[in-house]
């Protein structure tokens, strides 16, 4: 139906989501790719869209078209721009709720309703740690949106823990991906003694890492957390 879309799965696996129907948005793009590959690996039936739901009417559309989803796993980025408040540009502000912070509410909103039928469900949010501390350089529109995100999974997954399905985030932050920490930033040297510098865990994190995570959280081993924002960011936060 979504010319968007891809069943992807795997021979290979080892079985953690069988039986397990999945949809990952923004699937090319920011934590999809990693976390697709291992979905699929390890048995899930995943659905991976690549549109990037700005369109209100994209979420349910998508949701409507996908069957019955065990598990949401709602991938949204924008790259950051820096402004100091003075600067800030509505167009810009705008932007980050148009790409990440609507769609998410909507694709909660869309998904949740069956899942509350059901009495079951995992909604897992790729957000941001950027909200939990001081951004220097201040990207405050970027922030904001991201803060706008875990607030939401925070209200939300309270309100949805008594149907039996649980909405949580993870706020990554210095994690290796083509939007905010290619491999020219990556390589360098300034980046790297910023990362030495701010990082405990002193090293990038890897997207892989991050899909481990998101499999927990989207898998019954998580089933008594609801409603956090759970970061990934070596200790930056």
């Amino acid at each position: 139906m979504f010319d968007s879309c891809l069943a992807w799965s795997d021979g290979a696996m080892t079985g953690r989501l069988v039986g397990q129907r999945i949809l990952v948005t923004s699937a090319d793009g920011y934590m999809g790719p990693a976390i697709v590959e291992l979905f699929g690996r390890e048995g899930a039936d995943v659905i991976a869209d690549a549109d990037p739901l700005t369109d209100p009417a994209g979420p349910a559309a998508l949701v409507g078209g996908s069957g019955e989803l065990d598990v949401v796993i709602a991938n949204f980025d924008l790259p950051a721009y820096t402004a100091k408040t003075v600067d800030i540009e509505d167009e810009l502000w705008l932007d980050g709720f148009d790409a990440m912070v609507h769609p998410l509410m909507r694709l909660v909103r869309a998904a949740a309703p069956a899942m509350i039928e059901r009495g079951r469900g995992s909604i897992v949010a790729l957000t941001s740690s950027s909200p939990l501390r001081r951004m220097t350089p201040q990207a405050i529109s970027y922030v904001t949106a991201r803060a706008a995100q875990n607030a939401f999974v925070r209200s939300a997954g309270h309100d949805l823990a008594r149907h039996g399905v649980r909405l949580n985030a993870i706020a990554q932050n210095f994690v290796r991906n083509d939007t905010y920490f290619p491999p020219e930033v990556l390589a360098n040297e300034r980046f790297q003694q910023r990362l030495s510098r701010e990082v405990p865990a002193a090293r990038i994190g890897e997207a892989s890492e991050t899909a481990e995570l998101a499999l927990f959280l989207a898998s019954e081993r998580s089933s008594f957390i609801c409603g956090q924002i759970i970061s990934q960011d070596g200790g930056w936060s």
